[in-house]
């Protein structure tokens, strides 16, 4: 449910998407297009909304999620966001060099993640969880980001491109840069693509 007091300053309240944790509302705040994300009633997860609004910020910092407007202990709002799945936008898109393009910006943002010692998980199937528009890209979903010494993202997101035979299987490479996360290992994986 999206609280009263917020509830009073929105306009055009529409119900947009339900996930496992969170329903996703549409309203206009401001004169402007936004997602409001709720707690789902149901659903066990703790914190996971506060949790997504803590990374948020950090996050928008290195222009990486979609722009934080308010949050609070049950509820985000965010500018909202246009655009097609990744996967539609693989499907759709002939031009290589294109894809090409929005793979490598993405890894790009992904490296962000790990160099910040950030775990997002979602990106061994990033089905609904990455919005291309314009060549602008733009990930959503960090409700269960976590700290780690040893994050995981590049290397799931590679196995989500290896799954799709975007690009060749390369262990050796994978295994290398999980071991060293440095900028060495991250460029030799961006020259496979």
């Amino acid at each position: 449910m999206i609280p009263l007091l917020l509830k009073i300053r929105l306009k055009n309240i529409t119900y947009l998407s339900r996930g496992k944790r969170g329903i996703i509302y549409k309203a206009i705040y401001k004169k402007q297009k936004v997602s409001i994300k709720t707690k789902l009633p149901s659903s066990d997860a703790k914190g996971r909304i506060k949790n997504e609004g803590k990374f948020l910020k950090i996050l928008n910092k290195y222009k990486i999620g979609p722009e934080l407007i308010k949050s609070g202990k049950n509820y985000l709002m965010y500018r909202y966001i246009e655009g097609e799945f990744l996967p539609d936008f693989l499907d759709r898109e002939t031009d290589k060099e294109k894809k090409k393009k929005i793979i490598i910006k993405i890894l790009k943002q992904i490296r962000i993640l790990d160099k910040l010692k950030i775990n997002k998980l979602e990106f061994i199937r990033p089905l609904k969880h990455i919005f291309i528009k314009n060549e602008k890209i733009t990930m959503i979903d960090f409700e269960r980001c976590y700290y780690t010494d040893s994050p995981k993202n590049v290397t799931q997101f590679c196995q989500f491109l290896i799954n799709r035979k975007l690009i060749k299987k390369n262990i050796k490479l994978l295994q290398q840069y999980k071991e060293n996360q440095s900028e060495k290992n991250f460029k030799e994986i961006l020259n496979t693509i």
